[in-house]
């Protein structure tokens, strides 16, 4: 299903690092000054408090205001000494009371002799306690110290309560806070800087680039990596793999659940030799090694950053393909030669013609033309005839042509027929599987103790497969070798990287529901059978 229109663009990666920096630093800095803030104003309040209750003790422990209760008028004593505290510890007031809570001292005279208000002196004129209280009283709502007094008997006589203001104390506060909250302000200021910094760095360390473009280059890099056909294998500056893609897993032998990334290269790749590239910070190429039971040709290159090795890679090819490579070039270049051969041998019949022309000799040319074409008709003709499929019948052609160049023999036997509509695999299968043996077929010939090489193929698709016989008049096969010609890399002709064309063609007859063997021929020297079930080569044909 296709992705639902997206009506607003992303946001630049730059822009994404700023907001989320520079939201979390000012979310960090604006709780963190909240909680700082409301607990200085805590303390703050507190100390608001303490100072109160110790100016209402040592008011109440005062002798002169003890003494003032014994007095006919105790007001008249006690309210100048409760003022003159007042002014000088800034409290709002400070308030005096006898046993039953009756004013004996008040900010307002008015007031004296009237019963104190807020409701909150039984602690101290019952339990005889000494406490901080928070609660309204005539002059308002005020944060309130109390404190009993006691006379020289230890009774209570009276309270004392002193008082400031919460209107005032929350001014206090706010003016405390004001450079409080301006310094995280500030900070928070300085995080967005820090964030836009922060951004504008990340964009020049990534080249630019947005995430999504970074992930759809990893993928690519690794997908690119993991489906080239050398072997790679990168390190860092320790000498430990960073990477390792399939084809160096398959050199390796080594199982795609063993993990490989992060271990030495040592231990995969004993002669890797990647400690000298790393040491020295030489460039290696087409050195040749063995990568665990392969032969490799190995490129190493170091990683360079600032004058430094951080790393260094090795890609390493197989040696073998490269070699079958230049065969598979040799052969290219034999069949060259062998055309210009053909061409000029045509051309040497060309000249003939033209000569037997200017003798005035018309019939003996005419002879030589139908004597050549007789015979390039009656091969071609053969293989149309058997042979219904044209690629099969062209590299039998192919085939013939090359077969008469070396001065060998070919012949198709007369009643052979290949007349199944062949699939598009089946056809890659029987050249495959038909080159390969006539090859062989042909290199045995040229080895014959008759002097007269010879080879002849017989093939027919009646029943249920396909059936082709390729023979030879060669020296043949030894008994003691029957069970091993078959095997990759098993060869018994000279040279190396040989012993492939017959297990490729038994590899190719047993994915196709068939066989190969190997019987002693008519000629006197080897005889392969080859069966390939006819369902799985031929096309299927449209209902």
């Amino acid at each position: 299903m296709p992705k639902p229109y997206r009506w607003f663009a992303p946001l630049p990666f730059r822009t994404q690092v700023q907001l989320l920096v520079g939201a979390l630093v000012a979310a960090t800095l604006l709780v963190q000054g909240a909680y700082l803030n409301h607990r200085q104003s805590q303390i703050i309040s507190e100390q608001i408090g303490l100072r109160a209750l110790g100016v209402a003790r040592t008011v109440a422990q005062m002798p002169a205001l003890v003494a003032a209760f014994d007095s006919p008028d105790p007001a008249a004593l006690i309210q100048p000494l409760a003022e003159r505290i007042r002014l000088e510890t800034g409290a709002r007031y400070v308030v005096v009371g006898d046993h039953r809570g009756i004013r004996l001292a008040h900010p307002l005279p008015e007031r004296l002799g009237l019963p104190m208000v807020g409701g909150d002196n039984d602690r101290a004129l019952l339990g005889g306690e000494s406490y901080i209280s928070e609660a309204e009283g005539s002059l308002g709502e005020a944060i309130r110290g109390k404190a009993p007094v006691r006379d020289t008997d230890g009774n209570i006589i009276g309270i004392v309560s002193v008082g400031f203001m919460l209107e005032k104390v929350d001014l206090d506060i706010d003016n405390h806070l004001a450079l409080g909250w301006s310094l995280i302000g500030l900070m928070v200021l300085l995080g967005l800087a820090g964030a836009w910094w922060l951004a504008q760095h990340l964009k020049r360390v990534i080249l630019g680039l947005e995430p999504h473009e970074i992930a759809r280059l990893v993928m690519e890099k690794d997908a690119i990596l993991q489906s080239i056909h050398e072997g790679i294998v990168a390190v860092n500056r320790e000498g430990q793999i960073t990477l390792l893609n399939q084809a160096a897993r398959r050199f390796l032998d080594l199982p795609p659940q063993v993990a490989a990334v992060g271990r030495p290269v040592q231990e995969l790749v004993p002669n890797s030799r990647m400690r000298e590239v790393l040491s020295s910070g030489e460039r290696q190429f087409d050195q040749e090694m063995w990568v665990g039971n392969h032969p490799v040709v190995v490129n190493r290159v170091p990683i360079i950053h600032e004058g430094r090795v951080e790393g260094a890679v090795a890609t390493f090819r197989s040696r073998q393909e490269i070699r079958e490579l230049s065969l598979a070039l040799n052969a290219v270049n034999r069949d060259r030669d062998t055309l210009r051969v053909q061409a000029h041998e045509f051309s040497n019949k060309l000249y003939t013609i033209s000569g037997l022309l200017q003798l005035n000799k018309p019939q003996q040319a005419l002879a030589l033309i139908n004597q050549e074409t007789a015979r390039e008709q009656a091969r071609l003709a053969t293989v149309l005839e058997q042979i219904a499929d044209p690629l099969v019948g062209g590299i039998l052609l192919g085939k013939l042509a090359d077969a008469e160049q070396q001065g060998v023999q070919l012949d198709i036997v007369e009643h052979s027929a290949l007349h199944t509509p062949l699939s598009p695999g089946g056809q890659q299968a029987l050249l495959s599987v038909l080159g390969n043996l006539l090859n062989n077929a042909v290199d045995a010939a040229l080895h014959s103790r008759e002097g007269n090489p010879r080879v002849r193929l017989f093939f027919t698709d009646l029943g249920e497969q396909l059936l082709f016989e390729v023979e030879d008049n060669g020296p043949g096969v030894e008994p003691a070798l029957l069970e091993q010609i078959f095997q990759d890399g098993f060869t018994t002709k000279a040279g190396q990287h040989r012993g492939i064309g017959l297990a490729l063609v038994r590899q190719l007859c047993l994915e196709h529901g068939g066989d190969v063997s190997l019987e002693d021929g008519d000629l006197g020297g080897a005889c392969f059978i080859v069966t390939l079930a006819k369902a799985s080569v031929t096309a299927r044909r449209e209902e």
